[in-house]
């Protein structure tokens, strides 16, 4: 028995395409000159924000204490950067799809913006883009910055601060983190411009094969299926990339496009860009699973520790064997808000 692509009902106001797009990569540019300043940051930083917590030998954010259950130490940023690349080549070398003129002097916020990565490769490629602004509850990103990049700390499921709407609010691999969906898409409806976009990017994260080669004793599996357990008690669930234009079709945006690309976790598809995809994706993976775990396994879910690392030793060596197609969905929904 194998598991299955899960399939989500498709609203006729929303374009849904299962394709990878064939649009041209946007051109790189030269870089410009970057800022040093600490005052990146747009939010003074106390000391209690550099306060980290450590679990289980794994550091975590101070600020907001808990409301994130994953660390933010070097070993787990090397991995989000990982991450950024795993999605970059998904989708063909984009960083976004939304239509935004980026030769315009946009505004634009990346919302839990993680070690910055996004952020900053969107400032030195588009530096007509007056303002990219991240924000995180773990000050992690360099002070070595574009001069149209800043960063800010901040708890995004928490009261945005009034300010001028953006043209663009991005957000990416929220899954997990966040309790309150409809609630965040309501706020950045509130402060995207009438004819600015937001874009999401994120995983629906159910581990499925397209060809019966998986099946339910596969740890991997079970791994997910552990996470997603422990995400729904949190409030936070993980599976949320089908659901991205229903939350912003409810939150009052127009014109909703939802691409889905199917990404091979491992390295075992032919074509050349699905299995560069791949073989970073189960190197993030074999990386990632006890950060996702150490404290979601222990405290939501009440394994040992102990019990933690003898079930990952399982999921590591079924990662090693050949003949498991995996594969997960990366939902990317953009929209426009136009009244």
């Amino acid at each position: 028995m194998s598991s299955s692509n899960p399939t989500e009902g498709q609203s006729p106001a929303v374009e849904h395409v299962e394709v990878d797009p064939e649009d041209d990569v946007p051109n790189e540019v030269e870089d410009g000159g970057y800022s040093t300043d600490i005052e990146s940051y747009t939010t003074s930083l106390s000391a209690s924000v550099f306060d980290y917590k450590w679990i289980n030998g794994r550091r975590f954010h101070a600020y907001r204490e808990g409301s994130y259950k994953f660390p933010n130490d070097e070993r787990e940023q090397d991995r989000l950067d990982m991450i950024h690349y795993v999605f970059k080549t998904a989708m063909d070398g984009k960083l976004f799809l939304a239509p935004v003129n980026v030769e315009q002097p946009l505004q634009v916020l990346d919302l839990g913006t993680g070690t910055g990565i996004w952020a900053l490769e969107v400032g030195d490629q588009y530096p007509d883009i007056k303002s990219i602004l991240g924000n995180d509850l773990s000050p992690i990103q360099p002070t070595m910055v574009p001069p149209n990049v800043s960063f800010e700390v901040d708890d995004i499921e928490s009261e945005w601060p009034p300010r001028q709407p953006f043209d663009l609010i991005h957000g990416r691999y929220l899954c997990g983190s966040i309790q309150d969906w409809p609630k965040l898409f309501k706020q950045a409806y509130e402060q995207t411009r009438i004819g600015g976009w937001i874009e999401f990017q994120d995983f629906h994260l159910i581990t499925y094969s397209q060809d019966g080669t998986l099946t339910p004793d596969n740890k991997i599996y079970k791994w997910f299926e552990y996470l997603r357990e422990a995400c729904d008690i949190m409030g936070r669930p993980a599976t949320v990339g089908a659901k991205l234009p229903e939350y912003a079709a409810a939150a009052g945006f127009s014109n909703i496009h939802h691409r889905i690309y199917p990404l091979p976790l491992g390295s075992w598809p032919k074509e050349q860009r699905l299995k560069e995809a791949g073989a970073l994706n189960i190197l993030q993976f074999l990386e990632g699973i006890e950060a996702c775990s150490v404290a979601t396994f222990t405290h939501v879910l009440g394994w040992s520790l102990e019990a933690v690392e003898v079930f990952l030793a399982e999921v590591r060596a079924d990662a090693l064997k050949k003949g498991a197609h995996l594969m997960q969905d990366f939902h990317v929904v953009y929209a426009q808000r136009l009244e």
